[in-house]
């Protein structure tokens, strides 16, 4: 079948990768861009991204750029995958790119460090003229390394205004890849960032060996302190039992493919956080993201004992163990807390 658009993939890390390899199976021409002229010439000479997913044979329908400009022009959509760190750079590039009508679509699970700001907030700082409520945002329980293979995956689009939602949907849709709509960009934009800490303490715990029983307490307790947060940032307390939540929450904790999983079970082994790091050779979200949680749950004034003893490991040296013990030895308290039962 001949293609019957074209979508731009910025940038050419797993999950944009995976991202331009679903857009290539339902007939689109994708252009996927990247600063590596060497990783171009890779993907467009062998068919293959090797740094991030050499096992992968990408379609013919993908072509590996190094121009901004060629990359968005005629572009219906635009997938923004980079790095919550490189966000706003990557955005300020599009800029002066960007067609009118084209669809704006991310896929980055993080806050920007300093202003603490979703990423669909930093992509409406950065692109002026652009409407924010057709900024959508994808998300859910997605390792790049299954959608390549065209396992089963389900996520979640969320956009402020319907139709951008329904457009992305339509983009994305496939046999595998099947994509619900969701109106609260601020749910699932939080819930996506801050179920990176819980996989960090999951693997913390694996790592440590201290069982399946201490992961469902980890798991269930890390939901409660996501959904808490996220519901005094403005979210709807039901998209965190959805997609974006402990689906996200769930995958990302228990699969050996999530880096932050894998991240956290170096820490357990007492590695400095900058060997962590680097032995990943990837971005880990997580860690970015545990200093802007600790300070959001500051300033919104939430309980986060999870992040709170997570914030301390990464970057204020306490044991892993002295960690667990002190969340275990926290003060009574009533599992539904804001709930909680009237005494008699």
């Amino acid at each position: 079948m001949p293609v019957v658009g074209k979508a731009a993939v910025l940038v050419a890390g797993s999950w944009g990768t995976a991202i331009a390899s679903v857009l290539a199976d339902n007939h689109r021409e994708v252009a996927l861009w990247t600063r590596s002229e060497a990783q171009a010439r890779d993907i467009n000479t062998r068919r293959h991204n090797s740094k991030y997913l050499p096992d992968a044979e990408l379609s013919p329908n993908i072509q590996a750029t190094v121009s901004m400009q060629e990359a968005l022009k005629g572009a219906e959509a635009v997938f923004v995958v980079a790095p919550s760190s490189a966000m706003r750079e990557v955005a300020g590039q599009m800029r002066v790119y960007l067609e009118q009508g084209t669809l704006v679509v991310h896929a980055t699970k993080g806050f920007e460090s300093g202003s603490l700001k979703r990423m669909s907030e930093v992509l409406a700082d950065e692109l002026p003229d652009y409407d924010p409520e057709r900024i959508v945002v994808l998300s859910g329980p997605s390792h790049a390394e299954e959608v390549i293979g065209r396992k089963p995956t389900t996520v979640v689009v969320a956009a402020k205004c319907l139709k951008a939602a329904e457009q992305a949907q339509d983009l994305l849709i496939n046999h595998y890849f099947r994509v619900y709509t969701n109106p609260d960009v601020v749910g699932v934009e939080v819930g996506g960032a801050l179920k990176n800490i819980i996989a960090l303490g999951a693997g913390l715990s694996d790592g440590l060996g201290f069982g399946d029983n201490a992961k469902a307490a980890l798991l269930t307790r890390g939901l409660a302190e996501i959904t808490r947060l996220g519901t005094a940032m403005g979210a709807h307390p039901p998209t965190f039992a959805g997609l974006a939540g402990i689906g996200d929450l769930v995958v990302t904790c228990t699969s050996r493919h999530s880096r932050n999983w894998r991240a956290g079970s170096l820490l357990a082994q007492r590695l400095p956080l900058d060997e962590v790091l680097s032995r990943m050779g990837m971005v880990v979200e997580g860690v970015k993201t545990t200093q802007a949680a600790y300070t959001l749950a500051a300033q919104y004034e939430i309980t986060m004992p999870i992040t709170s003893q997570l914030h301390q490991v990464l970057f204020e040296g306490k044991d892993p163990e002295a960690a667990v013990e002190d969340l275990m030895g926290r003060v009574r308290t009533h599992e539904l807390e804001e709930a909680a039962l009237p005494r008699s």
